[in-house]
């Protein structure tokens, strides 16, 4: 092989561990932001129904 091929396929080789260890550090992270994400949900609900129920109340006064 040349040598410009051989750097090629080094640095493709490096940027292939780059891309692998990247798409690793993702599923590790993404069971914290699903779960972050429901949190808010949840708290946006809770919210709103809160809202809902101090705005009938007033009205209802």
């Amino acid at each position: 092989m040349s040598k410009s091929r051989e750097r090629a396929e080094a640095e493709f080789g490096l940027t292939q561990t780059q891309f692998l260890s990247r798409t690793g550090m993702d599923s590790k992270i993404d069971p914290v932001v699903r779960a972050r994400n429901e949190k808010t949900a949840q708290l946006k609900a809770m919210r709103l129904q809160q809202e809902a129920d101090t705005a009938a109340k007033t009205l209802k006064d």
